[in-house]
């Protein structure tokens, strides 16, 4: 098994082969860091399978649910970047998933709370592209997971 050191940050250049696996990582990530609901909705697959499981202890199915998510947190005031990174890539047929770790941080004011978040992702090849299917974030840490979500919970984002 291979492990990838280099940061995905969603700034990388544009691979010209997106049927790439990597091509739907780096789409995402701008997506996420760019808090672009248009990008993101496009990383997404589009119907009731997708689902999210975050840190916040939530679970979210369906586009529409997680489109939500999304969008609280792109139009909120709370700035959040994360980057993935040590992760391996599994690839088989029309499916692939990503297992690595993210680090970034979640600001709101003057509060800053660095993160550090086990992930995996999981896509779908459909209408010859990458379609996330699933997310799964957990932090490991409990008093990191504690500051985060007394952080979100107790502040509008």
């Amino acid at each position: 098994m291979f492990f990838i050191e280099k940061a995905i940050t969603g700034n990388e250049a544009k691979n010209i082969n997106t049927t790439e696996p990597v091509s739907a990582l780096i789409d995402f990530y701008h997506a996420f860091n760019s808090r672009d609901l248009e990008l993101m909705s496009n990383n997404w697959e589009q119907s009731d399978e997708a689902s999210m499981s975050n840190p916040l202890g939530d679970i979210k199915r369906g586009w529409d649910a997680i489109k939500e998510v999304y969008s609280s947190l792109f139009h909120g005031y709370a700035r959040v970047y994360v980057e993935f990174y040590n992760y391996t890539i599994h690839h088989s047929g029309e499916m692939f998933f990503a297992v690595g770790r993210e680090r970034g941080y979640f600001q709101l004011g003057e509060q800053k709370i660095n993160l550090a978040i086990r992930t995996s992702r999981t896509y779908r090849q459909t209408c010859g592209r990458w379609h996330q299917i699933h997310h799964h974030g957990s932090i490991e840490n409990p008093e990191l997971l504690a500051a985060y979500q007394k952080a979100v919970f107790s502040q509008k984002i």
